[in-house]
């Protein structure tokens, strides 16, 4: 099974993409979609559609796991949304089948403390991936730990 886990924003989407066998996952890709700052918001609303739309089939994930909103400044929650609402849009188009936890659930589950902090998070889930060094950038990573938390989530489905 191939989980895709994004960690949305406007001025980077995290990816991260894993292959699930049995009890163990490796890693299949991951990294940033990155618009321009000095872009229009909506020119920029088309790239992270545009570029998800290619994406997306390349990787060819079974679930998509998806960061949902918690709670942030206001001015950080707008343009998150909108991100998101560009997520969700291509998701449906594309019927991926999607997973959504908040942050809190992704600590939980990959640290066992709901209030871990980032560095926990990105050392879980090198401990876990079995790699050399720290994913980077850390929307890659966070990215990444979300797809694990849907690994363990789908475990506990299908138990």
């Amino acid at each position: 099974m191939r989980i895709l886990g994004l960690d949305p924003g406007l001025a980077t989407l995290g990816y991260g993409c894993i292959e699930v066998q049995g009890n163990t996952c490796q890693v299949c890709d991951f990294g940033v979609i990155t618009t321009p700052a000095d872009a229009p918001v909506g020119d920029r609303l088309q790239n992270l559609y545009t570029d998800l739309h290619t994406l997306i089939p390349t990787l060819q994930p079974d679930w998509v796991a998806l960061e949902r909103l918690f709670f942030y400044k206001m001015s950080h929650t707008i343009v998150v949304a909108q991100a998101r609402g560009v997520i969700l849009l291509v998701l449906s188009q594309l019927h991926c089948p999607l997973l959504e936890f908040t942050p809190p659930q992704v600590k939980q589950a990959l640290t066992g403390y709901g209030n871990a902090t980032k560095m926990d998070v990105q050392q879980a889930v090198q401990r876990e991936l079995h790699l050399g060094t720290l994913p980077k950038p850390d929307d890659a990573a966070d990215a990444l730990a979300i797809a694990l938390t849907a690994s363990r989530h789908y475990e506990g489905i299908n138990a």
